[in-house]
């Protein structure tokens, strides 16, 4: 009898996309500062730096059309949060608050990964 195959959990897509984004932003010669960190009460998918770019990335993950576009999902709410995780983090590691910050969202669809910068502003 043949297999059938598993559908992952939400969280464990989520993860994985995560990871995607992490191994595309690391080909460009950033480095990983941390993955799935709470500060501020809230939850930063990914802090990367290269030089003095500092950018937390928010990884939104949407499997086909039916479930809208994968930048919808980060509204004027979501935006605050992560501001207010980024805040906090960047107290916490005081050592790189001279750096430019950007903030960016990586839309993961089918085609490939969509990075948009200054998606919180």
């Amino acid at each position: 009898m043949p297999r059938s195959r598993t559908r992952l959990s939400t969280t464990a897509r989520g993860r994985a996309a995560e990871r995607r984004v992490a191994w595309h932003y690391r080909l460009r010669g950033y480095r990983i500062l941390a993955r799935n960190v709470r500060a501020g009460g809230v939850e930063l998918d990914l802090i990367v730096r290269r030089g003095r770019r500092l950018v937390f990335c928010e990884v939104k993950l949407k499997e086909g059309p039916r479930f809208g576009d994968p930048l919808d999902a980060v509204d004027s709410a979501k935006r605050e949060r992560l501001r207010r995780g980024a805040r906090a983090w960047l107290l916490a590691n005081a050592q790189l608050g001279g750096l430019d910050v950007v903030f960016e969202v990586a839309a993961v669809r089918p085609g490939g990964i969509e990075r948009v910068a200054d998606a919180l502003v």
